[in-house]
């Protein structure tokens, strides 16, 4: 019998010893209570553990609830488990996948397989999952983490019929594969779940033909679901992107890892690209139809969503259409340190539209749009002030101004501007490919891999100040991006099939720099354990022009 002792210190409790090989989750009792929510994980040295996790060496331990960004994902992926085992259940001749976010919630399709042909979606059936799952949840059945054998595994999903997961330990090898189970339904661990069924009571599932939405509550409001919002512009881009994924033959990672090990890869970067710049040129026509019009494109997305190479690519386009593009960008009319606008903690908010001056902004693009001539501000980064250097521009009926920036949807960016001279382009990376079935790809994550790179490469940032950064920058998304979307006359979507395979070799060094000391330890942990399901790519495929060359180096054009 094990009786070495170790030293572990629960938040907010001095330290004790406790026997090697306790439970995580029994020390819940002595963690301060946050809201009420129950604990559903635990941060062991920084790690996120599974509450059944043994303790085996010194530690010190936080327990997460879903309002903690960590809690929060491991609830949301525990509830797509019972959603999947559900589906299984009532609907085993149907072909179902997690596809993407929609809103604050996730868009599933559940369709014929080729075996069922009469099968149409409704809410009835809708109505039979939910029911099903509130079952399971009233009944607080156990999830239960398992470790078996690689040939075991391979075994168990052959006889399933889950075929995705075949493909994905078709390029692994490791000796145990850890997977969940519950009541004889299992999957992959992609990460901790829910110790049990019974702390996933807060969901709802929504029509949306052709499939559903699970959703789910906020970080921000725990207790309730939140409303669904229809979004039919992004579903529209998604479903798009889907069909593109159908187009090049890859909807999953074991797909791509076969088209590589296959010698195809420089095949699907090609048909991609050529995607990518047939989207773009319909964007230069549409607004070349209607040139006599419109006088500024404004073009907006999150970060690293690849909105400056998009700009410079379109701005091609529009010359092959005779159109000549001028560059005005928002940075440069900055009000500078003293006049920006402060956050909650009193520091300068960069991300705010005030940070813009609006009059002067709004001032000179109607001087341009009246055929005068204006000088260009510079804004100092050195100094953070704005500059006058002699650069002057005028606007003639060739002419179509450019804007790209965060505000760009933001009808109080250009407030003066009358709406029939405006053009608004919405640019974001919405990934369509999965995991497998079950387990989608984050266009969050997709974009934060981007920036890692890109921050290490140009800007001089380590991965730990990304990670640090990147909540920030994610609240000023929600603040000043993603509530504009709608305004949108065009959409783009930037993300590109085969970039992770790319991204991989890139992003996996920087993500070893992060180390145990620190909170960012845990998501660089999970973003390197998402990664083992990639094969890597050489960079050498991606061509100059490629919106992904604005991050890991290459472009054929200047930043």
């Amino acid at each position: 019998m094990n009786s070495e002792k170790i030293t572990v210190r629960v938040e907010g409790n001095p330290a004790t010893e406790v026997t090697a090989g306790t439970p995580v989750g029994t020390l819940a009792i002595y963690a301060p209570k946050r809201d009420i929510l129950p604990f559903i994980a635990a941060l062991v040295n920084n790690d996120t553990c599974s509450m059944t996790y043994p303790l085996s060496v010194n530690s010190t331990v936080r327990f997460l609830t879903m309002a903690d960004s960590n809690g929060w994902r491991i609830y949301r992926n525990s509830l797509c488990f019972i959603l999947a085992k559900v589906v299984k259940e009532l609907y085993p001749d149907l072909s179902f996948s997690i596809e993407h976010s929609l809103g604050t919630g996730l868009y599933c399709s559940l369709q014929s397989n080729g075996n069922t042909t009469n099968f149409v979606m409704s809410n009835e059936v809708v109505i039979s999952i939910q029911k099903r799952m509130e079952e399971i949840v009233s009944r607080d059945i156990p999830i239960l983490r398992h470790k078996i054998s690689y040939m075991d595994a391979v075994k168990a999903f052959q006889n399933a019929g889950q075929y995705d997961k075949l493909n994905l330990l078709k390029f692994r090898n490791p000796p145990r594969i850890v997977i969940h189970e519950c009541e004889g339904f299992f999957d992959f661990a992609h990460g901790p779940l829910a110790p049990s069924t019974g702390l996933l009571s807060k969901f709802s599932l929504v029509l949306y033909p052709p499939g559903f939405v699970i959703q789910f509550p906020t970080r921000e409001s725990p207790h309730e679901v939140a409303p669904f919002e229809d979004q039919p512009h992004l579903f529209k881009i998604l479903q798009e992107h889907k069909e593109w994924g159908k187009i090049l033959g890859v909807t999953t990672v074991g797909r791509l890892n076969e088209i590589i090990t296959a010698g195809e890869f420089d095949h699907i970067v090609q048909i991609a690209e050529a995607l990518h710049e047939k989207k773009i040129a319909q964007i230069a026509d549409q607004i070349t139809e209607n040139k006599n019009k419109i006088k500024c494109i404004l073009i907006a997305g999150p970060s690293a969503s690849g909105k400056t190479t998009f700009a410079k690519r379109l701005s091609i386009q529009l010359l092959v259409n005779g159109l000549r593009p001028l560059i005005l960008s928002t940075d440069d009319y900055f009000v500078g340190e003293e006049k920006n606008p402060k956050d909650e903690q009193g520091n300068p908010d960069y991300e705010h539209i005030e940070a813009v001056d609006l009059e002067l902004f709004n001032t000179d693009i109607m001087k341009l749009i009246r055929g005068k001539t204006i000088e260009k501000p510079s804004f100092n980064f050195i100094t953070k002030k704005r500059e006058y250097r002699g650069e002057k521009i005028t606007m003639t009926d060739e002419n179509v101004l450019i804007i790209e920036g965060i505000h760009g949807l933001n009808p109080r960016l250009t407030y003066l501007v009358p709406a029939e001279n405006k053009f608004k382009i919405y640019v974001s990376a919405l990934t369509q490919l999965n995991v497998d079935a079950n387990n989608r790809i984050s266009t969050t994550d997709n974009r934060l891999m981007r920036r890692m790179v890109r921050d290490y490469k140009f800007r001089g940032h380590s991965s730990l100040l990304t990670l640090q950064m990147w909540p920030s920058v994610r609240k000023g998304e929600k603040q000043w991006i993603f509530p504009f979307q709608k305004e949108a006359n065009a959409t783009f979507n930037s993300a590109l099939d085969y970039e992770l395979a790319v991204l991989k070799p890139l992003v996996e060094p920087l993500l070893m720099q992060i180390k145990p000391d620190v909170p960012a330890y845990a998501e660089s942990r999970r973003l390197t354990e998402f990664l083992l399901n990639f094969l890597p790519a050489q960079t050498k495929a991606v061509p100059a022009s490629s919106i992904l060359r604005e991050y890991i180096g290459g472009s054929s054009f200047h930043y």
